[in-house]
């Protein structure tokens, strides 16, 4: 293992003063669940990152825009609602980046009605992969991949322990948001279980940075969890993972709008579940197995508040996934990974009670097999290739809609190359591909709402904008080029100091790009009454051949005392005809500035500029550009009274800045203050001859965290 230097400050007697950091073992960055394998981040051929642990907790995210949205070529858009929130990488959006939730697909996405429902407090771990991703993940990795991976009793447990508990609390001023939750654990060697219970109640409307309410965007959300982990043999695990997920609240039907006369008394329900058999037998290279059944069932009803009109929207996803890791001495080392997946989507809806006719009851199933190859043809330079079959039908309950069976070949070839410890370079060539979604093809309801005015020979317009369903909506199909570099070193200024770099360029060519077309007045919706005409606007999918292209970066440095970075991230994306794709990003430019004074204090800033985009294109408004402001602080002692205590103290948006999240232009919320405190048990157990009793002693802060990219 290469030697590098852990960044660390010491305390002398009095906690006063730093010493100097001593020289450990650093773990490599690696990718887990992005890729269905761990790998070291510096052997792979994609532009990726993670959060995890301290890093996340820092932010004191309510959202998951507050949680991740500031990762390069990474935008979660869809305003301040968090039920509203999607994913953007690169300007591939929502149903063109596949989301995974400990393992399994998340796939719902129905009129910015949202893609998170878990509460960002019990995330322990974000993998991001950005690129072409259909070689292993089939329809939907069009962007990329978010995997999402929740706490563990490992990852709270200090050496030696088998029980714990952690309780948190914490309130924020904006919305008047106090959140809770408590968690549960132990590991008693073969077996070992968690327990989560997590809730955010607002008390008002968020605000913009004028001081003007969001109307309606007091949601209150309530999240459990349980895991249970058996592992009969060392070479053996099953884990069932169980969450639900609740919010309610009055809003927009489509929740990235403003509030208007036909919002929804809304409420959600989504119960996950995952079964996983793990399988890697003592000294075997052939067999590294892994298995997870897992299935996703989503309720919404919305009641329209003006007229008691009651939407019910239900959801379904079920998969099996099979997934087997081996390597291989073919005269130069190979690993394989290789395996199939079968999934399938059931969509339903009702207005009144009965059938809805905009969302028809329908179901897509996908079957894939796939495999990719790392050849090591010298010590330096290892090359990649992978390819995935996927077979895909819809079958609708509509005799006017046809039914579709498609087939696609996903490939990829890469290469990874390393001249030394410091540097890696690397590149690779994906084709990928994307099947509309049931909630693309069969769109309903209102977009969003403006005020109306009459235009003039007896025409009104009405201000309301409504989705319109395309069922004749072609598959997504894509190629892709990336090239990149990393720098990774130690003791560049000072010892015991890091430095971490990466850049890289990608370039995409898609056919049938599936963009959202916004007609702001659209004059065939025009229909004659008693008092003259009325028009309305119009909001429908369309296919078109696109290109997308762009830069990011990063870099990170670390020498204990203090720590800084900064992320770049400029993206490009046009129609074949010129236009410029109403999905593409901002360009954004990040940074972080941090002090540690001592081991138990950390305190900093992170700022983010956002350039204006003046062609909104696709029916979006243009957007200004933005500068934040946010602080944060966390005090951890390790001795004493408040031994295991973490408190945590912050300010977002410092300056109140007025600004929206282009596409969506419902404005962001203004400053906030927020604060948690986070209490850690950790019980020990004795043993007497006729009892067992345990002890709830305050234990150390134990989760150590951090930000990793490249």
């Amino acid at each position: 293992m290469r030697k590098v230097f852990m960044l660390t400050t010491a305390l002398t007697a009095t906690g006063a003063t730093a010493q100097e950091v001593a020289p450990v073992e650093l773990p490599p960055i690696t990718l887990e669940s992005a890729l269905r394998d761990t790998r070291d981040i510096r052997d792979t051929p994609v532009a990726a990152s993670v959060l995890e642990g301290e890093a996340l907790e820092q932010r004191q995210a309510d959202t998951y825009e507050e949680l991740i949205g500031d990762i390069p070529g990474v935008v979660i858009e869809g305003g301040p609602r968090g039920i509203s929130q999607e994913p953007n990488i690169r300007g591939f959006q929502d149903e063109q980046v596949v989301l995974r939730f400990d393992g399994g697909r998340l796939n719902f996405n129905q009129a910015h009605r949202g893609r998170f429902f878990f509460d960002p407090d019990i995330v322990q771990r974000v993998e991001v992969v950005r690129g072409g991703g259909s070689t292993l993940f089939g329809s939907g990795a069009l962007g990329g991949v978010i995997s999402v991976e929740t706490r563990d009793p490992s990852d709270l447990l200090r050496p030696g322990q088998t029980t714990g508990a952690r309780v948190r609390l914490g309130y924020a001023s904006n919305g008047d948001i106090f959140s809770g939750s408590t968690t549960v654990y132990g590991d008693w060697g073969n077996l070992d279980a968690l327990a989560f219970i997590g809730t955010r109640q607002f008390g008002s409307d968020l605000d913009d940075g004028n001081g003007r309410d969001i109307r309606n965007s007091e949601l209150d959300a309530t999240n459990g969890l349980f895991k249970l982990g058996f592992e009969p043999a060392e070479d053996q695990r099953f884990e069932f993972t169980w969450s639900h997920y609740r919010d309610d609240g009055t809003t927009p039907p489509n929740a990235n709008a403003a509030s208007s006369e036909d919002d929804v008394d809304r409420d959600a329900e989504i119960s996950t579940a995952r079964l996983s058999w793990d399988f890697n037998p003592e000294g075997s290279n052939l067999v590294d197995l892994s298995v997870l059944l897992y299935g996703n069932t989503l309720r919404i009803e919305e009641d329209r508040t003006r007229d008691g009109r009651a939407d019910v929207t239900d959801y379904d996803t079920y998969g099996l996934e099979i997934t087997n890791r081996s390597s291989f001495d073919w005269g130069i080392p190979v690993a394989l990974v290789y395996g199939a997946e079968i999934y399938r989507d059931d969509q339903n809806g009702t207005r009144n009670g009965t059938d809805r006719l905009q969302l028809p009851d329908a179901t897509a199933e996908t079957t894939g097999v796939f495999a990719e190859a790392s050849f090591g043809v010298s010590d330096q330079l290892d090359l990649i290739a992978g390819l995935r079959f996927d077979s895909y039908s819809r079958d609708v309950d509509d005799p006017t809609l046809a039914d579709v069976d498609e087939d696609f070949l996903s490939p990829r070839v890469g290469f990874s190359y390393r001249p030394n410890d410091r540097w890696q370079i690397f590149g690779n060539v994906a084709q990928a591909y994307r099947a509309p979604t049931l909630t693309e093809l069969y769109n309903d309801g209102v977009h969003f709402t403006s005020p109306g005015f009459p235009i003039g020979g007896g025409i009104t317009f009405s201000g309301v904008n409504q989705f319109v369903p395309n069922p004749n909506l072609e598959e997504e199909e894509s190629i892709q080029y990336e090239l990149g570099f990393r720098f990774e070193d130690t003791g560049v200024r000072t010892s015991g100091d890091t430095l971490r770099f990466s850049a890289n360029a990608y370039y995409a060519e898609v056919d049938n790009f599936i963009e959202s077309r916004v007609e702001f007045i659209d004059f065939s919706t025009l229909v004659f009454g008693p008092g003259g005409g009325v028009v309305g606007g119009t909001t429908t999918q369309r296919n078109v051949d696109a290109r997308l292209w762009g830069v990011e970066a990063e870099l990170d440095y670390d020498a204990g005392l203090w720590f800084a970075g900064v992320g770049l991230s400029i993206p490009r994306g046009e129609t074949v005809g010129g236009d410029r794709l109403g999905s593409i990003p901002q360009e954004r430019i990040t940074g972080t500035l941090g002090w540690r004074p001592n081991q138990t204090w950390t305190v900093g800033a992170r700022a983010t500029y956002a350039a204006s985009v003046d062609d909104g294109s696709g029916g979006n408004e243009p957007a200004d550009s933005y500068a934040l402001l946010d602080l944060f602080a966390t005090l951890t002692p390790t001795r004493g009274a408040w031994d295991g205590t973490a408190l945590r103290v912050g300010v977002d948006n410092l300056f109140d800045e007025q600004y929206t999240i282009f596409p969506n232009g419902l404005s962001q919320p203004g400053r906030s203050f927020k604060v948690s405190l986070t209490q850690t048990f950790c019980p020990f157990v004795t043993h007497r001859p006729s009892l067992r009793r345990h002890h709830w002693p305050r234990c150390a802060h134990v989760q150590a965290g951090h930000t990793l990219s490249a």
